[in-house]
C-alpha cells in the first residue's frame, strides 16, 4: 500500500517492504542459540528469576495478588512513576513504557518524521537508529565516529551537517557497538548545534548508568526541551527478557505515539509491568553488581589485547560492555566470525553488521568464565586465520 499519511497528526508509516534486512538480528538468530561462549552481545549477564526476587525484595504474594487486566497505553501507573522518578524528576506526563527501546525508537521516528526531512546519524551505529528513517524516505546524513580517531566524533563535522533542513539527530552514548561517549561539555555542544535549528535530538540511552571512566551523563531532556530519550531493561539492567524500555519525551511527541501504538502493541502486560517496576526503583543494586563485573572483564580483556595485538587492534571502551576491535590479519572477517561460530561455538559479532567489515563487536558483559573461554578459542581463531595467509 505504500507510506500511509495522517495529515492532523503528521505521522508516517514506513512501509515495511522498504525496511532493509535487519543484519544484527539475523546473525543473532542464526547464531545467538547455537553458540556456547557469547563475546558478541552488548549486554550485561542475564539475572535468573531467584535471583531478582532476592535482590529486588520481591514477595511471592505480590505476583500472586496480580490480576490480568489491561494496562494502560503510556504504561501501568506505578511503572511509569518508578520511570518519572529515576529520571524526569518525577514529571509521570513525559514518560511512556514500551516493548524494549525498539519500539520507542519505531514510534518516534514513525511519528515524527516523512520522506524528505534530513537526519544525522552516527557511524557505526545500530542499524535500526537509521534504518526505520531510512525506509520513510529521509535523507540520512552520516557523522563519523573512526576508529583512527579513538571513535570520538568530530563537532566541526557536525555543525556542517546540520542545517536548517535538519530534523532529527540520532546518537547513542555510551556507544553500541564502540563503547565510546561523551563528556559533558561535548553534551552541552551536541545539544547547542540541535537547537541552533529546532530539531529533534533522539538520545538512546541504553547504556547510561554503564560508565567506568566518569560519572553517568545526564539524559539531554532537562536542558533542550525538544529531546527524546530511550532507555531499556535489556542491556545494563540484564533483564532483556522482560522486554521493557522507555520514551521521555514532551507529551505532545507521546500523544503522537499513541495514535501508532493504538494500531501496534496498545500496551504491556502487567506481570511485565510489576518486574519492571522493581527493577527500576531498584535500579542501583542490579546494575551496580553488573558495573563491578564488566569493570573487571574489561580489564581482563584489555590483557588479552595487549597480548594479541599482532592480530587484534582496540579502543578501550569508556562505557557500555561491547568494544569494536579491528582484525589486523583477517580478510574476509564475516566468514571468520561464520568459522568461529561453527567450529568452536563462539558468538562473535562481524562489523559487517555495523557497516564497518574489518571490525567485529566483542562484548563482554557476560559472565567472566564465558568471556575467559571465549578469548582463548578466539585467540586460537586468529592464529589459524593468519597461518593461512602467510
Amino acid at each position: 500500500m505504500g507510506s500511509v499519511y495522517v495529515e492532523e497528526l503528521n505521522t508516517v508509516v514506513c512501509p515495511a517492504e522498504r525496511l532493509e534486512p535487519a543484519l544484527l538480528e539475523q546473525w543473532m538468530r542464526k547464531y545467538y542459540f547455537h553458540c556456547d561462549f557469547d563475546i558478541g552481545s552488548s549486554g550485561v549477564e542475564d539475572y535468573a528469576m531467584g535471583e531478582l526476587r532476592e535482590i529486588l525484595d520481591i514477595d511471592v504474594a505480590e505476583i500472586d495478588a496480580l490480576v490480568f487486566h489491561d494496562s494502560e497505553t503510556l504504561g501501568g501507573r506505578g511503572l511509569r512513576r518508578s520511570l518519572a522518578d529515576r529520571w524526569t524528576g518525577g514529571d509521570v506526563d513525559q514518560v511512556m513504557a514500551t516493548h524494549g527501546s525498539s519500539e520507542a525508537n519505531y514510534l518516534i521516528m514513525n511519528a515524527l518524521l516523512k520522506p524528505g526531512d534530513e537526519v544525522v546519524v552516527l557511524d557505526p551505529c545500530y542499524q535500526q537508529l537509521y534504518a526505520i528513517a531510512q525506509a520513510i524516505g529521509c535523507r540520512l546524513k552520516s557523522w563519523a565516529m573512526p576508529f583512527r580517531q579513538g571513535f570520538s566524533p568530530d563537532f566541526d563535522e557536525l555543525r556542517r551537517l546540520i542545517t536548517p533542513e535538519t530534523k532529527m539527530v540520532v546518537v547513542n552514548f555510551p556507544h553500541n557497538p564502540t563503547g565510546a561517549s561523551l563528556n559533558p561539555e561535548q553534551l552541552q555542544q551536541l545539544i547547542k548545534e540541535v537547537r541552533r535549528v529546532g530539531a529533534y535530538l533522539v538520545w538512546d540511552g541504553a547504556f547510561t548508568e554503564m560508565t567506568f571512566d566518569a560519572p553517568p551523563l545526564p539524559l539531554p531532556n532537562a536542558s533542550y526541551e525538544r529531546a527524546i530519550s530511550m532507555g531499556t531493561l535489556s542491556k545494563s539492567y540484564g533483564l532483556p527478557g522482560l522486554r521493557v524500555g522507555w520514551c521521555l519525551a514532551a507529551p505532545e511527541v507521546l500523544e503522537k505515539c499513541i495514535h501508532l501504538r493504538d494500531y501496534l502493541t496498545l500496551h504491556l502486560s502487567p506481570l511485565v509491568e510489576l518486574m519492571a517496576e522493581k527493577a527500576v526503583r531498584h535500579a542501583d543494586r542490579l546494575v551496580e553488581r553488573r558495573r563491578q563485573q564488566a569493570m573487571r572483564n574489561r580489564d581482563r580483556l584489555g590483557l588479552w589485547m595487549e597480548e594479541h595485538q599482532e592480530w587484534i587492534e582496540w579502543v578501550p571502551p569508556a562505557g557500555g560492555v561491547s568494544s569494536f576491535p579491528r582484525l589486523k590479519k583477517v580478510v574476509d572477517v564475516e566468514a571468520f566470525c561464520h568459522r568461529l561460530a561453527q567450529e568452536r561455538k563462539v558468538l562473535l559479532v562481524p562489523g559487517v553488521c555495523f557497516g564497518h567489515p574489518q571490525h567485529v563487536r566483542l562484548g563482554y558483559g557476560g559472565s567472566p568464565q564465558a568471556l575467559e573461554e571465549g578469548l582463548q578459542r578466539l585467540a586460537a581463531h586468529l592464529k589459524k586465520a593468519a597461518s593461512k595467509t602467510t
